[in-house]
């Protein structure tokens, strides 16, 4: 196989993430939120998948017809922002006024954020909120918590999304990835199985979501607060 095929076929790997997320939105239409939620995490895994193995192979050398970077980005914000945020909308936690601002803030904020030129830092994490709504949500579907914890939760990050705080890339970000990578792959576990048991109220996954969730929600700002001490 040839470099050039070796690198098309990581363009057209990551292409499936649109499949997915058209399988998401189907099932999301018809308020089938445990498949819809499948579905995007499978997104998810070969949103995980694609980057490593685009700089393995090369893409910008050997299949540069195609910018890679621009494909991830329309698929992340249909995956990570708009179906998650139409599911929101649609599901019930956010009575009346409440779900029109949520998906507003999400969709706007989300839009601006991904067209942001500063948005990677020196070490490949993000500055500010990267967006992942995705996986926000995802949460707020296992545990249901109250309409005004959702929005909180919702603004909130939606302000971090443009102010300095570091949240780190699992698989980029090298500081800490050995205990990183393996957390975020618990992570998209976890979320499998909420999904396939359909979020029931007594799943241990539950657990896992929340402290998986907490550790990659809060660790780059652990790194900000105590970072690296470079030798004279």
């Amino acid at each position: 196989m040839t470099k050039g095929i070796k690198a098309l076929s990581v363009h057209l790997l990551t292409a499936t993430g649109a499949v997915f997320a058209m399988l998401a939105m189907l099932a999301a239409v018809d308020e089938e939120w445990s498949l819809m939620f499948l579905w995007l995490v499978v997104a998810f895994a070969v949103d995980g998948i694609d980057g490593p193995l685009a700089r393995k192979y090369d893409v910008k050398t050997h299949a540069a017809q195609f910018d890679g970077v621009l494909l991830d980005l329309i698929i992340d914000y249909l995956t990570y922002v708009f179906i998650p945020a139409f599911a929101l909308f649609k599901s019930g936690l956010l009575p009346g006024w409440t779900g029109w601002f949520a998906i507003i803030i999400i969709t706007f904020t989300s839009a601006m954020y991904f067209a942001d030129t500063r948005m990677k830092t020196k070490d490949n994490s993000f500055s500010g909120f990267p967006g992942c709504w995705n996986m926000l949500i995802l949460v707020l579907f296992a545990l249901e918590p109250g309409f005004w914890i959702i929005l909180a939760l919702i603004t909130a990050l939606s302000i971090t999304m443009f102010v300095p705080l570091k949240f780190i890339h699992p698989v980029r970000t090298e500081r800490w990835r050995l205990v990183s990578l393996p957390i975020a792959i618990a992570w998209v576990f976890f979320a499998g199985w909420a999904a396939m048991v359909d979020f029931h109220p007594e799943s241990w996954a539950h657990w896992g979501l929340v402290a998986t969730s907490l550790y990659l929600l809060f660790v780059g700002i652990v790194q900000q607060v105590f970072p690296l001490k470079i030798a004279a």
